[in-house]
């Protein structure tokens, strides 16, 4: 009987644990619109994506040496690291790139709900990649993601289908198919979680860094500046992945993932708050609308590993 009262006050703990970090990934990423948002005012997207990957490098290098986990690079082959840099350019350098730029022609909220059509492009890739079942829950999934997509650029107004930025519609679609494709494609291999997103990140760096001394060239930041990159490289990438990785680790992950719903909503706040963005109603019914969709995909998949078990 005293076992089992310690264990579940272990499972307890464990629980407790997976919360905070849950949630300090949560308020570190709904950070993301505004903070790019407000650096877009004096730099460009490549100079933004170029400075934050390397913080996030650096820290994830740090936390790797602190976790004593650089050992396990000798057991990779090149093979691995060609995969380690292709995948870092789809789901890192092209992510962000097709973010930042989104957000620099559409307002924050727009361009920060329409990117969250990532988790039903993860269906569609998974379909085609990883040949998973489209059953009709992931179906109506996909086509209310597209269906709130659709409300939040016509603001309710489909008889008059007219995009105010349509380029920014696109590149805000794109940095959802390169993280979708970049979701399935880590689904696909077992490599050490810190270590690899280490590697990813380090892709983004360089690939962005030739970008940008031939396009732009290097910037010189104000110490403002030099904040917002660090906030967006060592804490919306680094601690954000990281805190992430362990409450999954730590928690129920069909509970913990469902947590994730919360990142637009208080993206929502941050962005009217700190940019003053009035939010539209139609914002709001949207992004309902996807997370409704998600949320019927995730019932999907908790009913699948629950049928296997």
């Amino acid at each position: 009987m005293e076992k089992k009262i310690q264990n579940h006050k272990f499972s307890r703990s464990k629980m407790s644990k997976s919360y905070i970090f849950a949630f300090i990934s949560i308020f570190v990423w709904a950070s993301t619109a505004t903070v790019t948002k407000l650096l877009l005012e004096d730099l460009n997207s490549i100079q933004i994506l170029c400075v934050s990957m390397f913080f996030a490098s650096l820290t994830l290098l740090i936390a790797n040496v602190f976790l004593k986990k650089l050992s396990i690079i000798k057991q990779y082959k090149i093979k691995d690291y060609i995969t380690f840099f292709l995948t870092g350019v789809i789901g890192v350098f092209c992510y962000y790139l097709f973010l930042y730029l989104a957000l620099f022609y559409l307002p924050a909220q727009e361009g920060f709900i329409i990117n969250y059509l990532w988790p039903v492009m993860i269906i569609i890739f998974a379909r085609i990649l990883l040949k998973e079942k489209l059953t009709p829950k992931k179906l109506l999934a996909i086509i209310l993601s597209f269906i709130g997509v659709a409300i939040v650029v016509t603001k309710g107004n489909f008889a008059e289908f007219d995009l105010s930025n349509p380029l920014g519609v696109i590149l805000a679609v794109l940095a959802a198919v390169s993280y979708g494709l970049f979701s399935v494609i880590v689904k696909k291999y077992t490599y050490d979680k810190t270590i690899s997103m280490m590697f990813y990140c380090i892709s983004a760096l360089v690939v962005s860094s030739l970008v940008m001394i031939v396009t732009s060239g290097v910037p010189t930041l104000n110490a403002i500046q030099i904040l917002g990159l660090g906030w967006m490289g060592i804490f919306t990438t680094a601690i954000g992945f990281t805190a992430w990785a362990f409450a999954l680790k730590y928690g129920h992950t069909h509970k913990i993932a469902n947590l994730a719903f919360v990142t637009p909503f208080l993206s929502l706040v941050y962005i009217y708050l700190f940019l003053g963005e009035q939010i539209n109603i139609y914002s709001v019914i949207g992004l309902i609308v996807i997370v409704l969709g998600i949320l019927i995909q995730n019932i999907e998949e908790r009913k699948r590993i629950s049928d296997t078990s």
